[in-house]
């Protein structure tokens, strides 16, 4: 798979799933300063703010996590700590559901609201029942602890809507097998292979008709109602500060203004400040936030000059952008590279 810098830094994640981390760290004796240090995240940022964050910055605090804690398998830790509320609507519906086979399918259909990353899926071939995900973009050195932390809480999913644990569970992971390979045979308690063609679950089929013994018909249609009016606007474009994110990530040097965006959107002044306002944003603040992150990432992760960096961003003058960087990191684009050894 390739990588394209829009890709990486599109919303694409709920912020609970950082919040997650973060508490499993906080477990681990870990303070707020210490966990954020040299992630450019906030908790305050991820605690009172429900937008989405993209794999560049979920990839961040996981590479912190790892670092802190010398456990590059923490995603199954924090997998076992994820409830199914951690999921919103998703989860309440997916507890609700009549059997696993119908939680499966609502899984399925509603991921999309929690994780934009990749397409959940279970097909039924002879006695088996293979629950698979297709991954939508490179995951880089977040792969492993993003799969760890799905495998996990689609077992934990199980557990808590049947009061039982699976049998006869094969899994399979797509990375090579790590030094700890180890330590997920026995986390998981089940036959582990690594090297796989695709992350794959294999379990007996009679499993999809499992009743859920927290099943709840008039619970379970209003979860799905809910469900389905989020959908529908994500397939709009998601919220209205999602939406102008992911313009701004695709103009590259050439922003439009506020004026320019009112008339896109074919809305007031006046309704599109308010409108962010109530998501708790604004124009100015996702311009910048855009324009942070991609000269963060040119800095870091290419060889370009800074003064192509600093064009690519819609600054004509240098000593402008690097005025404007200071203010952003408090240190120089010249700084921040040599500090990553670019």
């Amino acid at each position: 798979m390739s990588v394209r810098v829009s890709d990486r830094l599109r919303p694409a994640i709920h912020p609970t799933y950082a919040r997650l981390l973060c508490a499993r760290l906080r477990q681990e004796g870990f303070d707020t300063t210490t966990i954020f240090r040299g992630t450019r995240l906030r908790w305050e940022q991820l605690q009172l703010d429900n937008r989405f964050i993209s794999l560049e910055q979920m990839t961040r605090l996981i590479r912190r996590a790892i670092r802190l804690t010398e456990k590059p398998w923490i995603g199954l830790e924090v997998g076992e700590i994820t409830m199914a509320s951690a999921h919103g609507p998703v989860g309440y519906a997916a507890v609700a559901a009549p059997d696993v086979r119908q939680m499966l399918e609502t899984v399925n259909r509603f991921s999309p609201l929690r994780l934009q990353l990749m397409e959940y899926f279970f097909t039924e071939t002879g006695d088996d029942c293979v629950l698979g995900a297709r991954e939508f973009q490179d995951f880089g050195d977040a792969r492993e602890y993003i799969l760890g932390t799905n495998l996990v809480t689609f077992f934990r999913l199980i557990e808590a809507t049947t009061a039982q644990s699976l049998q006869h569970v094969r899994v399979y992971f797509p990375f090579p097998e790590p030094q700890w390979a180890e330590v997920y045979r026995e986390k998981l308690g089940y036959p582990v292979s690594f090297d796989a063609p695709s992350y794959q679950v294999r379990f007996p089929r009679q499993v999809l008709d499992l009743p859920c013994v927290t099943a709840d018909p008039g619970a379970y249609r209003t979860a799905w109602r809910e469900c389905e009016n989020q959908l529908r606007q994500l397939e709009r474009g998601g919220a209205l500060s999602q939406r102008i994110r992911n313009h701004l990530l695709d103009c590259e040097g050439a922003y439009p203004t506020l004026e320019d965006m009112v008339e896109q959107l074919a809305m007031s002044r006046r309704t599109l400040i308010r409108k962010l306002r109530e998501e708790g944003t604004s124009w100015q603040e996702l311009l910048d936030d855009v324009r942070k992150e991609l000269a963060a990432w040119y800095l870091l992760n290419t060889d370009l000059p800074i003064e192509r960096v600093a064009e690519s961003l819609g600054y004509e003058d240098t000593s402008n952008f690097s005025r404007t960087f200071r203010r952003w990191f408090g240190q120089t684009p010249r700084q921040m590279r040599a500090v990553s050894g670019g």
